[in-house]
């Protein structure tokens, strides 16, 4: 019997958890949201493909994944490289054998005016926060359909990391918001051209998380207007919300969850 119609029935997952036999690609995944995401799907089942620049701290969350009885790829790259961006699809394929689930985590976020910001930071948030996402996506297609039409579960799944600015652009943060609002306009069109052939897209829009972009002392943190850091969500919050989205049975897609702290009023 195919285990996804065993999950739509309700029964009980497999004891190694719902994504067991699964293999996912996270990127940015050396902190923050996207290493707290990496070992949310190892717990549930999930083998696991990491990219991002810093070698040292993939290799420890790697070695913190592998504790859970996972098996993981250690993928370094700067993926504001478009040709590394979509080889790092086809490495974590052929180290994981298959791809199941992609998370478009890897971003910059970069506050300031139109009149007085810095174009080399609105580049590389264009880089990053929407090229990155087209290439990784673009190429990852084959793999999730081809996933989706054989594997066992019957679905594969996009997750894709927008922000609150996604839908509220606010004075001193045009570029960002413009870019999160592209990933919001792209995860549906995608979602729209892939899900009758069992591809789900999803969309997650944090709002202010404690991660290494939005620290205490860094610039980025005015975004917060005035919340005390101790009320910000935390990077496992938003790891719970993919998890969640992807461990649904092959017949439901959570198309899109927006996490905001309690003491967040926009």
């Amino acid at each position: 019997m195919n285990p996804g119609n065993d999950r739509q029935a309700g029964n009980a997952a497999p004891p190694d958890g719902p994504l067991s036999g699964c293999a996912a690609l996270v990127t940015g995944a050396s902190s923050g949201i996207g290493a707290a995401t990496a070992m949310e799907l190892a717990r549930q089942g999930a083998d696991l493909a990491l990219v991002a620049r810093r070698t040292e701290r993939l290799e420890d969350l790697a070695a913190t994944v592998r504790k859970e009885g996972r098996s993981c790829a250690v993928l370094t790259a700067d993926l504001q490289d478009a040709a590394r961006a979509r080889q790092c699809v086809e490495d974590a394929v052929r180290e994981c054998g298959r791809l199941d689930v992609l998370v478009n985590n890897a971003g910059s976020l970069v506050t300031g005016t139109v009149e007085e910001g810095d174009p080399e930071g609105w580049e590389r948030m264009i880089d990053l926060n929407v090229r990155t996402v087209l290439h990784t996506s673009r190429q990852a297609l084959p793999h999730l359909l081809r996933t989706a039409s054989e594997g066992p579960r019957g679905v594969a799944d996009v997750v894709n990391i927008s922000s609150v600015a996604g839908r509220l652009a606010r004075p001193g943060n045009a570029v960002y918001a413009a870019t999160k609002h592209a990933v919001g306009a792209l995860s549906e069109s995608m979602r729209q051209e892939v899900t009758a052939r069992g591809v789900r897209v999803g969309l997650v829009e944090p709002g202010m998380t404690a991660t290494e972009l939005t620290a205490p002392d860094s610039a980025s943190a005015s975004v917060a207007r005035g919340m005390p850091p101790e009320s910000w969500l935390r990077p496992e919050d938003i790891a719970r919300a993919i998890a969640f989205m992807v461990t649904q049975p092959s017949h439901t897609a959570v198309n899109e969850i927006l996490v905001r702290p309690t003491a967040q009023e926009h």
